[in-house]
This record gives structure tokens, sequence and C-alpha cells, in this order.
């Protein structure tokens, strides 16, 4: 079994950092199709915080998450990355996901460092399907 195949078929919680309400914007589209097949999926978006999107509300920020989260899937520019890191560590994942385009070898270092698995440039919904899960 990959690794990529081992996190998507043992993640069952998944936070979508950047969820997006837009139908054509991946930070949607890709957090839907996880929500279809069953993953419990939480989207954290200030702008659309409180709103209901996919498992229930869109938290403001990743602090507002007291359960404990599989998979951290993030649609946030690379630049942004570490404004997000402290929160990333204090929410524990045990996968940091960073979609497709999107890469950050330090902050990637520090998560690894922190306990955390992390996956860079890569897509949930393309290896999901790519794998038949």
């Amino acid at each position: 079994m990959t690794q990529v195949e081992r996190i998507l078929t043992s993640s069952r919680t998944v936070v979508v950092l950047g969820a997006r309400d837009k139908r054509h914007k991946a930070g949607f589209y890709v957090g839907e199709y996880l929500f279809e097949r069953g993953y419990h999926v939480i989207g954290v978006n200030p702008r659309l915080a409180g709103r209901s999107l996919w498992s229930g509300p869109v938290r403001a920020t990743l602090d507002e998450i007291a359960e404990p989260v599989d998979l951290l899937d993030v649609f946030r520019r690379p630049e942004d990355l570490p404004g997000h890191l402290d929160a990333m560590i204090a929410l524990r994942p045990k996968v940091v996901w960073f979609q497709l385009g999107i890469r950050h070898d330090a902050v990637a270092g520090a998560l690894e460092a922190a306990g955390i698995e992390v996956v860079q440039d890569r897509c949930t919904l393309a290896d999901h399907q790519m794998l038949g899960l």
C-alpha cells in the first residue's frame, strides 16, 4: 500500500483550509467530492464562517476545531502557509496535505519535526479517483 493510499483509506475526518463556496473552485469541489464519498469534511474560511457546508458550519480558523483531525487538506497559496503553521501544529492532524501546485518545504519541515506527516503538491480528489477508492 502506498503512502497516499494509506492516508486516503485511513482518514475519516478531513479539514479543508481555504474552503470555498463557488462550485468551480477546487476549495469547493474537492471537499464536496470527499464529503459525497463518506468523509466527515469541515471547512475553514473566515469569509464563510457559520455558513453550512458539507458536514456542518464553516469555521473561521483552525483554532475553532476541537475534534480529532485525520487530514488537513490545504488550499492556500504557498506564501500564506507560514501564517498558518502554529495553528496547523496545534490542531495536531495526522497528515497535512498541500494540494496540487502548493509546496513550502520550510513549513513542511516544521510540520514533520512536530510529528505530522506531510504530502505536497498532490490532489486528494485525483489520487482518490486514480486509486479507485
